[in-house]
């Protein structure tokens, strides 16, 4: 696409679509020479006050020897990138290298001058702060480290741009002109920025999804049934707020109404806005609905229809154009092959889904990527009995389907901050990006649950995932870090997220047990012991206990200090005396509404009515809620019931008038979930408590401590002088130890000794005593397959070794020997950082040995890792007790073994070419530890990473 001068190849990692600040899409990608016709069409579009302020003097209109310099470039010195929508510019950015002098200048000078113009129309859209993020990317990469701007007084919005951003500036006014010159270097501040604009933006566009002000149903049948005349009959009955229409290019000419909604063959007819377009036609039509609804000005599709990726290579290719061809029209899709979107707000009342009632409405945001899980999900949620008893209710829903485009990503990123959703249910049979998924839970689950059912890795038919190396279970491991509420059963995701939908987080795992019936609390006890929890003797009230017998036990073990939690086990009794379930059910809650502070939680054996007595109520309605994640535990997590909205949708179930006035009487109240296991009800409790903790110590995540002795430059230039070898290595062993010695990370020596004379005169070198090891791949690390032998202490011990290892195991050359001194005796462990695809970079932890590798004991943190995290990554392994002094043992020190990780862990975060770390063995020594064998790979690092600018998933 350029002509023969420009040095370097079209640059095609530099396109990427992008959310902007209202929602909508852009493409950023580098201008051309092709795109001369497109420059002076923008051109002619934007203002002459922002022409001015571009050039600093009138200029109407662009020479020819503008266009030629505005439109080739050499993708390093001279570099220019275009906003497009529709395949039209709409904005354009330049750098230009200089020197020193301020002229033109090529490498090694490191400074740019860079310039922007947005059409005015979409000014205020967030697209010069897009362009700033990528090109200064693209600079980065050209080794630029510094821009340059001059900007004049009066341009407000470009100088709140450049400040904005986060970066190290300086500015200066001169000759009536503003000067501002920043380092491209991220700082904490420019990636805080470029993380609340990101969250915004894809917040905003997933709300344009589930707050329109008007939809269109596209395929709507003239007849009854069909999926777009049941989508249209689903937003009827559900009481859509807004405007509706019903679209399909077969109706009659004279056909004005369906259903008493407005009728029109294409989107192109309505008068009004469009928000929304569900659209229900066959594959090979929707191409020209999205050209339609593009041009007409759609904000958003939902595509219901199938024949997409999950039919073959077809149709995974016809599933990428509709990406593209949406994308260009800045619109965002759910689906293909959804099964649609709820919003269950009074102000909105939205069902464009097929499902055919409108769930109640509550504080619970509900995403699955699978129809039928969804259909089970809103099902279960929605009944009163069956698995999960007692009534709550849903905020919003959304069924990607193929999760072409939006995804559980950005719509966590809506309910972050969404006022309406408390707890978060996700359904995920893959997570496409585990890199930011983390990071958005982190967030997220600082001010709200989140509960997640983790598929086994497959990904929805044609959707494109980075592949990760790491097994299942260290994903689930580091998104439980997070603060992920990791499940394993659709149950399970119900039963915890009605659990933190209506009660409050527990202090602690110290768990009260009560109830008429003894076998049915001793089953709840070796749950909660099973669980980690920590039970209380279960109280027994007999089966003759009364409704205030119940309420007395549970007041008091609410108000007891040694209790966190309560679970109060009920079985039918027999007898006068015996409480009904409505007299049961309001003795516990009005005894739970006397200790607020503390979760309750019900187990139940066949009492129906109970469970719906303890519930009473249609919804769990809307309240304030703290979102800080320093909240208090007492706070946190708590759901209290209000006036039930009823709306006027005759696909909600009626409210019967006895149980509207139980709900108004619990306003205030928390509602108590019921379950029909002691299981259940415990396991749910314990991820309760797990989340609590993890919200307690989210408040200070420790520090990443600052070592002096860290050459962290000297690294980079025997970086850089590594690489310039090759694309990929693996180190030398005395290049291994130089950079990691540069981050004071010291590698016992060890010496090869290829023959017994070698192996004297390097345990002479070395002094004694020394260790023998064969370094062969199927003997390294292998001590109990006798490949090494230690404490030899003089040279007739070194040759009767030697010669026991070759005679064993085979000539020298096969078994690679090496002489290294002895160490302090200590454990034996392993420490390994790797970068993954997917996940980014991740620190390993565990101890030496086969036993350890074959019970899987490694424990995993992601890198950064701060001192606190140092600290439970030591001891979160099932064998840590043999470094704290296990059955008499002497502890070792795991402060230094900490400090190791921590060193690790900087080496790795500080240099994106470090892609794999390896030191094994490490030996813990009750004072100090030993690093006895190293590896170290090193890679180009990627064009992008997280810290890069925002893109969307590319197709």
């Amino acid at each position: 696409m350029q002509s023969a001068p420009d040095r370097h190849e079209y640059p095609a990692h530099w396109e990427a679509d992008v959310v902007l600040r209202d929602g909508g899409t852009a493409r950023i990608r580098p201008i051309t020479v092709d795109d001369a016709e497109r420059l002076v069409s923008f051109y002619e579009q934007v203002s002459d006050e922002s022409k001015y302020y571009r050039f600093f003097a009138p200029y109407p209109r662009l020479s020819a020897k503008d266009v030629h310099r505005f439109t080739h470039h050499d993708f390093v010195d001279r570099v220019g990138l275009a906003a497009t929508v529709g395949g039209e510019f709409i904005a354009t950015v330049r750098y230009d290298r200089i020197g020193a002098d301020g002229m033109a200048a090529t490498a090694p000078a490191d400074e740019a001058e860079v310039a922007f113009l947005v059409q005015d129309a979409h000014q205020g859209r967030g697209v010069a702060s897009a362009l700033l993020e990528h090109i200064a990317a693209v600079a980065r990469e050209r080794d630029i480290r510094r821009f340059a701007a001059e900007v004049l007084p009066a341009n407000n919005k470009m100088i709140k741009v450049f400040t904005d951003a986060g970066y190290t500036q300086k500015r200066s006014f001169e000759d009536g002109v503003v000067r501002l010159e920043f380092d491209l270097e991220p700082t904490e501040r420019s990636l805080a920025v470029q993380r609340a604009r990101e969250q915004r933006a894809e917040a905003h566009s997933v709300r344009r999804l589930l707050v329109p002000g008007s939809v269109a149903v596209i395929g709507t049948g003239r007849t009854p049934g069909g999926v777009g005349r049941s989508v249209l009959g689903n937003l009827r009955e559900a009481g859509f707020t807004g405007d509706l229409y019903a679209v399909n290019k077969a109706f009659p000419e004279d056909l004005k109404e369906l259903d008493g909604v407005p009728a029109h063959r294409s989107v192109r007819d309505i008068d009004g806005h469009v928000d929304l377009a569900v659209v229900a036609v066959p594959a090979d039509h929707v191409p020209e609905v999205v050209t339609e609804c593009g041009e007409h000005g759609v904000q958003g599709l939902v595509v219901l229809a199938a024949g997409y990726a999950e039919s073959g290579p077809e149709g995974r290719e016809r599933q990428r154009e509709l990406v593209r061809h949406a994308r260009a029209y800045g619109m965002r899709i759910i689906g293909p092959n959804a099964f649609g979107v709820i919003n269950t707000s009074p102000q909105v009342r939205l069902n464009a889904s097929l499902a055919p009632q409108m769930p109640r409405p509550g504080r619970i945001g509900l995403f699955a990527q699978s129809g039928a899980i969804g259909v089970a999900l809103l099902s279960r949620l929605h009944r009163r009995g069956g698995g999960v008893t007692g009534v709550t209710g849903v905020s919003t829903f959304v069924s990607s389907g193929n999760r072409a485009d939006v995804s559980g990503n950005d719509v966590l990123q809506y309910w972050y901050d969404d006022p309406d959703t408390d707890v978060a249910l996700m359904y995920l049979e893959s997570i496409g990006n585990p890199r930011k998924f983390t990071r958005l839970a982190r967030r997220t689950a600082a001010a709200k649950p989140l509960v997640v059912v983790q598929g086994a890795g497959s990904a929805p038919q044609g959707h494109a995932v980075r592949a990760t190396r790491l097994p299942h279970a260290t994903v689930s491991v580091l998104l439980r870090q997070a603060g992920v509420i990791r499940v394993d059963t659709i149950t399970e995701l119900v039963d915890a997220g009605l659990l933190l939908a209506r009660q409050p987080l527990p202090r602690g795992p110290r768990v009260g047990i009560l109830g008429n019936s003894e076998s049915l609390g001793l089953l709840t006890y070796d749950a909660c012991l099973s669980e980690g929890l920590r039970p209380q003797p279960p109280l027994d009230l007999t089966t003759e206990a009364s409704a205030e017998d119940f309420h007395a036990a549970l007041a008091h073990a609410l108000s007891d200090e040694a209790c966190d939690a309560v679970v109060v086990t009920a079985i039918p009794a027999i007898g006068e005396a015996s409480p009904g379930d409505a007299e049961l059910a309001q003795a516990l809650r009005s005894a739970a509404a006397a200790g607020p502070a503390k979760p309750v939680l019900v187990v139940h054996v066949e009492l129906g009515g109970l469970a719906a007595a303890l519930s009473a109520a249609t919804s769990t309605a809307p309240r304030a809620r703290t979102a800080t994640p320093d909240a208090a535990a007492a706070e946190a997590g708590a759901t209290r019931t209000g006036p039930t909205e009823h709306g006027t949708a005759t696909g909600t179930p009626p409210v019967p008038a006895a149980e509207a006035a139980a709900s108004e009487a619990l306003e205030g109240t928390h509602l108590i979930p019921a379950y029909p296991a002691a299981e259940r009800a415990v396991r749910a409790l314990a991820e309760a408590v797990k989340y609590a903790q993890w919200r307690r110590e989210a408040a200070d995540p420790g520090k990443v401590p600052e070592h002096e002795d860290i050459d962290e430059k000297g690294a980079a230039a025997l970086i850089a002088r590594l690489l310039a070898r090759g694309q990929g290595l693996t180190l030398g062993t005395d290049e291994t130890c130089e950079l990691l010695g540069r981050y004071g990370i010291p590698v016992r020596r060890s010496l090869p000794a290829p023959a017994p004379d070698e192996a004297v005169r390097a345990a002479a070198a070395l002094g004694y005593p020394v260790a023998l090891k064969a370094t062969a791949p199927h003997l390294r690390h292998r001590a109990d397959l006798g490949g090494v032998r230690l404490d030899l202490a003089d040279e007739e011990q070194l040759r009767r070794a030697y010669s026991e290892l070759t005679e064993l195991f085979g000539a020298p050359q096969e078994l690679r020997p090496v002489v290294q001194a002895m160490a302090p005796r200590g454990v034996d462990t392993v420490v390994r950082a790797v970068i993954d695809p997917a996940a980014g970079a991740v620190l390993s932890f565990g101890l030496a040995g086969a036993a350890s590798q074959l019970l899987g004991d490694m424990a995993h943190r992601l890198i950064p890792v701060t001192d606190r995290d140092a600290g439970s990554l030591v001891r979160s392994i099932r064998t840590a007790p043999l470094l704290f002094g296990w059955r008499g043992s002497t502890p070792v020190d795991t402060p230094a073994l900490e400090e190791l990780l921590l060193r690790v862990s900087r080496l790795v975060d500080d240099h994106p070419e470090v892609v794999a770390v390896t030191l094994e063995p490490v030996v813990v020594a009750p004072h100090g530890l030993s690093v006895l064998g190293a590896s170290v790979r090193l890679a180009p690092p990627p064009a992008r990473d997280d810290l890069g600018p925002r893109t969307l998933p590319a197709y």
